[in-house]
């Protein structure tokens, strides 16, 4: 038969329901109607019957003439049926999603009120492999920014809250058949840069049954790199569009033609670096180092022979034990060459300074306490190269920049294991790093044990499909339905006393931080869910005795995570109790450990407009003597409160500096720490400075170069975030001056590689004011496993160690009187700018010969380089930023061998690092011709 069809849908009335053409002339197996399902071998007599009863687009005189009563003679039509458990568990196996970045340029289609206007567009696309005649299912899933506007025939998708979507089927929706493909466009605010950008674990649902994950959605681990895979994600193919932020990002996509010459740049620029240069490199760099002037050497072969003096061997064990990891037998053999301990005390010298004598005859470590002795041990270790019996002969004199050398781990976004948390305190300890800070608690999860409310973790530290959150919060950030998975968890009272003694071992001070009062709402709706336990026994006390929740407030409000429910409602009473009762807790938890608790960190960033339209906050602000007549002044009235209930503890408050600036100095204790994460390009250093000159604690948080979970480089295939810094390597940290932070304007470039302007004129910090240290960040929003942590905080803690332990040469002293930085200034001098290259040579390659096989000796998937390569006449050249790690390459389909010097190809060719043992490799990245 022939037909002419004019139009691309054409509807008529059946006689049983509206067909449409679309899926009449589906090429594959199955049709489906809406409602109905029709078998191919009828396609033909369906659609001429479509066509007669429209009375348009008759066939030809040879064509066969159908009848309605043929028509119910030759099919079988079958009704959509509401979904049941079969359905979804199909759905789950057989749908594949497939998700598209479109455009990040804003159109007249953007909410122009809503982020200025950014807006990226999305093109999320579901394909059947297998027809789905069920009806009155949705899908559940995390899209970090809100979805503002939608096109599709027959879906519909809403924000739910934080990073929650649905969607759900409208009313033409008409099933799938067979290899058929329906397409959501979505418009959501700001932008997405990054492949790593969408969520996995996409849920589909229906009334009745058992929520499920769809398996297209499912991350997996790539068997070579061991990094993340998003398998429905669409790889970006167009810088413009889709790599850059604005029409004028000047953020170029980093290919491998680039990064040659950037490694080829740098290393070309001084001498080579020598193999005894790696030998005698100590990481941190010590104050004062001299080693032997014939460059003598001493033989460690047989071992150590121990003698403790007046230390105790439990304040060094750690450091010890790490010494027989690097193949040194540590005894008491008379034959051995003696390592002799000792503390002397001295009050003009910073707590774990020490000095360090390596000589033909005997090693000797001097500690002013017992944590310069362990500090000396771990300058020993770092003398070792794996696979050498020889150490160079040395004096060192020691002692930190920083008192306070710190690395946050967020465990609270995603769970991550006691066993991770053990191995990275092994390591920041012998790096010299001091302080973990430990973010316990935030919106999407709670960590902690506390015995006494059981429900902050029978509820609080899991995800699961439970709308209600009564058995677990929903599965925001893509966690899935399974609340036994690695993403959920706690630390129980022996799991987090554990941690703490082996930190105490280790001269590291635990500082946990459970989020206060926004951030908070896997305690509010913990809380609320206990309420409602105790309200059914009729029990009203212990019902309200630690809501954090005013139900009658009608307060609308959005976080900055996009939540409408997170935060502590701060005018009830039982609000305060409940920190009291989590902080007795866990202050005892420290003592017990052996690990008092001095210092917690009750978050208070980023506290939205709440409270509003709270009767209780409203009665407060009535009736109270505190002197607060504005809501404005609450979350400031909170944060003073529950510092001074810190205080009544004997615990020293912590906070971050957006929500710690807001509260009256008078009202805040004497010692007050105050981490600053003001972005450098947004003059940053006012913030900071202002709460120096308030002679506070200040630790520097700078996300520029501070934030570990941002990508190592300016390329979409770069895990992690990116609101601050689109590339952030190695490199850039050890290039971080802490001490003076507008300097920077000289040399970065803002978040989108442009130059910015600092002007420290208006607010400098008072003569003589210092900051008390440095911290690493890793908030897990997409990171999703321990070893996705270890490749974002390896190997960039080691530079953090480097600038929280040594001040460079190089580094431009603060300058008290105030003065204006900009890429035409020249405070960082191209002297300087040398030297600190230099620094940099011999720290990247201390890395690759000697640092990194100790990692992987202790099992650190620390992120491999990519490699930076071009093809010069038919000839491939290839680096990396840490000379000496192995370079592999394929060429066309062939084999992948080592590259050793430049080698002719013809093929298409990629190329990958390899770790020192051969057992990882890289990200695979394709190689670009010069011309490009």
């Amino acid at each position: 038969m022939l037909f002419n069809f004019d139009s691309a849908v054409k509807i008529v009335d059946y006689g049983y329901s509206k067909i449409n053409i679309n899926h009449l002339i589906n090429q594959n197996i199955e049709v489906v109607s809406m409602g109905f399902q029709m078998k191919k071998s009828f396609l033909a007599l369906s659609v001429l019957a479509t066509l007669c009863l429209s009375g348009c687009n008759q066939p030809e005189q040879n064509s066969d003439v159908i009848t309605k009563e043929l028509v119910q003679e030759e099919t079988a039509l079958i009704a959509l049926h509401p979904a049941n458990q079969n359905d979804i568990d199909a759905i789950a196996k057989h749908l594949d999603v497939s998700y598209r970045v479109v455009t990040n340029i804003p159109t007249d289609k953007c909410d122009e009120k809503v982020a200025d206007g950014a807006c990226f567009e999305v093109e999320l696309t579901f394909t059947a492999t297998k027809a789905i005649n069920a009806k009155d299912w949705s899908i559940y899933f995390s899209q970090i920014a809100p979805i503002q506007s939608f096109e599709s025939d027959e879906l519909a998708v809403k924000h739910i809250n934080g990073d929650m979507h649905q969607i759900t089927l409208q009313s033409d929706y008409a099933g799938f058949s067979k290899g058929e493909s329906k397409t959501l466009l979505f418009r959501a605010m700001f932008w997405s840069l990054s492949e790593s950008d969408p969520m996995p674990n996409y849920i589909v649902e229906a009334p009745n049954t058992i929520a499920k994950v769809i398996d297209s959605t499912k991350a997996f681990i790539d068997k070579d790199s061991g990094l993340e895979v998003l398998p429905h994600v669409v790889a970006f193919t167009n810088e413009e569009t889709q790599f850059k932020r604005t029409v004028s990002d000047k953020t170029t996509w980093l290919n491998s033609a680039d990064l040659y010459k950037r490694n080829e740049a740098m290393f070309s620029a001084g001498k080579p670096v020598s193999v005894k240069e790696v030998s005698q490199k100590i990481i941190p760099t010590p104050k004062i180092v001299t080693f032997d002037a014939d460059d003598g050497v001493v033989d460690i072969s047989k071992g150590l022979n121990l003698s403790l003096n007046n230390v105790n061997q439990s304040e060094v064990d750690a450091a010890l034990s790490r010494l027989v990891q690097l193949s040194v037998n540590i005894g008491s053999d008379k034959s051995a060459l003696p390592l002799k301990l000792s503390v002397i005390e001295d009050e003009n010298k910073a707590i774990g300074s020490y000095q360090l004598s390596v000589t033909s005859n005997e090693i000797r470590i001097v500690g002013v306490d017992a944590n310069g002795v362990f500090n000396g041990l771990q300058s020993l270790a770092a003398l070792i190269t794996v696979g050498s019996n020889t150490i160079p002969l040395v004096n060192v004199i020691d002692e930190p920049h920083y008192s306070f050398r710190g690395m946050l781990v967020d465990v609270a976004r995603n769970f991550h294991s006691k066993e991770f948390i053990l191995s990275l305190l092994d390591q920041m300890a012998a790096y010299k790093l001091n302080k973990l800070h430990l973010h316990l608690g935030d919106d999407e999860g709670w960590r902690l044990e506390i015995p006494s409310l059981p429900e902050l973790t029978d509820i609080g530290s899991k995800r699961c499909f439970d709308t209600q959150e009564q058995t677990c919060l929903m599965p925001q950030l893509g966690a899935g339905v399974d609340p036994e998975s690695d993403v959920n968890g706690y630390y129980t009272v022996a799991d987090y006393q554990e941690i703490l003694q082996a930190a105490t071992a280790r001269h590291i001070q635990v500082i946990p931080s459970l989020d206060m009062p926004g951030h908070s709402r896997s305690s509010v709706k913990a809380m609320t869910a206990r309420f409602k336990k105790y309200q059914k026994s009729e029990d009203d006390v212990k019902a309200k005795q630690f809501l954090l929740d005013d139900f009658n407030d009608t307060t609308k409000y959005s976080s900055v995570q996009f939540y409408s429910d997170n935060t502590i409602n701060v005018c009830l009473e039982s609000s305060y109790d409940f920190v009291v009762e989590v902080m007795s807790q866990v202050k005892a938890l420290h003592a017990n450990a052996g690990q008092p608790l001095t210092r917690y960190h009750i978050g208070a960033d980023e506290t939205a407009g709440a409270w509003i339209d709270s009767p209780a906050c409203k009665a407060f602000i009535a009736n109270n003597d505190k002197g607060i007549t504005d809501m404005k002044e609450l979350g400031a009235y909170f944060i003073e409160r529950v510092a001074g209930i810190l205080s009544d503890l004997d615990i020293e408050t912590a906070g971050w500096s957006d929500g710690m600036e807001h509260t009256r100095k008078e009202k805040m204790p004497a010692i007050v720490q105050a981490n600053a994460w003001d972005a450098l390009f947004w003059n940053g250093h006012d913030k900071v400075h202002t709460l120096v000159n308030r002679d506070w604690q200040v630790v520097i948080s700078s996300p520029d170069a501070l934030y570990f979970d941002f990508p190592y480089e300016a390329d979409p295939k770069e895990h992690g975030y990116y609101w601050a810094s689109r590339h952030t390597n190695t490199e850039k940290v050890f290039q971080f001056m802490p001490d003076n932070l507008p300097v920077h304007a000289e040399f970065w470039l803002d978040r989108e590689d442009k130059p910015y302007q600092a002007d420290d004129s208006k607010i400098p910090m008072k003569s003589g004011t210092s900051f008390l240290g440095i911290q690493g960040q890793l908030w897990s929003e997409n990171t999703r496993s321990d070893n996705m942590v270890e490749h974002k905080v390896f190997p960039r803690l080691l530079a953090l160690a480097e600038r929280a332990w040594h001040l460079a040469d190089w580094a431009v002293p603060y300058n008290y009187k105030g003065a204006k930085y900009s890429q035409q200034t020249n405070f960082f001098t191209k002297a300087k700018q040398q030297a600190r290259d230099e620094e940099w040579r011999l720290f990247a390659t201390t890395l690759a010969q000697k640092e990194f096989a100790k990692l992987e000796q202790e099992g650190i998937d620390y992120r491999l380089p990519t490699v930076g390569a071009i093809i010069k006449t038919g000839k491939l050249y290839a680096n990396v930023a840490f000379p000496g790690l192995s370079i592999e390459y394929r060429d066309g389909d062939g084999q992948w061998l080592t590259y050793q010097k430049p080698v002719a190809v013809k093929g298409k060719v990629r190329v990958r690092s390899v770790s020192v043992n051969g057992q990882r490799r890289s990200r695979i990245v394709d190689v670009t011709a010069e011309n490009r």
